[in-house]
């Protein structure tokens, strides 16, 4: 069984409950204390994927700060390897401000901090059977240079391209698969790029994966808690699935299992509070 090599950002998440979300120019009260979570896409994805059994080594950047030395502790003890996070010195951890309506629905503004200093990791260890896993919320220069390498490698190379920006097209065409939801998927259209293999989630109604449909697992809404983090769920265990080896049926039922796990928990990774307020 491969491992799962995640590069990708660290963020710590203000959690604030809201009975909607404002409109422009319109101010709301948030509903009880904020929450600070553990979050950013890349270690969201990289307790997913080991949660679902994967050997996670996590590739990313942190401040010099009380947050990110609590973040790396909290991965730690997850059984995930921090060697490949670097502290920044005079950066912030990344923050995420978040926040959740009476439906579940979140809003979120990121403040990219020591997350937009990740550098392009050594791959040396990295070889066939291994996954890496990216997105978007450090440098794309850092993101293209890693797929390259770690394609050279004879690594699998899975990138959800989220937050959504235009990858240079051989970029796009290595990645197997190149994960966005729907949204995400009319942007690349209209960008032209063609990737080489694209799976396209849709929330409650499933995913395709290059043509193919595949149904979700079904959460009654009284069951919704939040809706942040169940993407990157899913990204985490369909990384976990292809690093041992499953077939495309089943690593994307195992990812549509964790994702729907993920609405039913508070903030973006199960236990994922680190204090009360910031």
């Amino acid at each position: 069984m491969g491992r799962v090599v995640v590069v990708g950002s660290l963020n710590l998440d203000l959690v604030v409950q809201v009975e909607r979300h404002a409109g422009p120019g319109a101010t709301v009260l948030a509903q009880g204390q904020p929450r600070r979570y553990a979050g950013g896409k890349g270690g969201n994805q990289a307790v997913a994927a080991a949660a679902a059994g994967a050997h996670v080594v996590m590739v990313g950047a942190v401040g010099d700060d009380e947050g990110g030395r609590a973040y790396l502790s909290r991965l730690a003890a997850r059984g995930i390897d921090v060697s490949g996070v670097q502290t920044r010195a005079g950066a912030v951890t990344g923050q995420a401000w978040v926040t959740v309506d009476a439906d579940g629905e979140n809003a979120i503004v990121v403040i990219p901090g020591a997350n937009a200093e990740v550098s392009p990791p050594d791959l040396s260890s990295v070889g066939t059977g291994d996954v890496v896993l990216l997105q978007l919320e450090v440098p794309l220069t850092t993101v293209a240079q890693t797929v390259r390498a770690a394609h050279a490698r004879g690594a699998r190379v899975v990138v959800n391209a989220a937050p959504y920006a235009a990858l240079p097209p051989d970029v796009a065409a290595l990645a197997d698969p190149l994960v966005v939801n729907e949204h995400e998927a009319l942007l690349l259209a209209d960008s032209g790029v063609m990737p080489g293999s694209v799976l396209v989630t849709f929330g409650a109604a499933g995913c395709q994966w290059d043509g193919e449909r595949f149904d979700a697992v079904a959460v009654p809404p009284e069951e919704v808690v939040d809706t942040t983090g169940a993407g990157d769920a899913f990204c985490g265990a369909l990384a976990a699935a292809l690093a041992a080896g499953a077939d495309r049926a089943e690593a994307v039922t195992r990812a549509g299992r964790a994702g729907a796990a993920a609405v039913r928990y508070p903030g973006a990774q199960p236990d994922a509070l680190l204090m009360r307020s910031p």
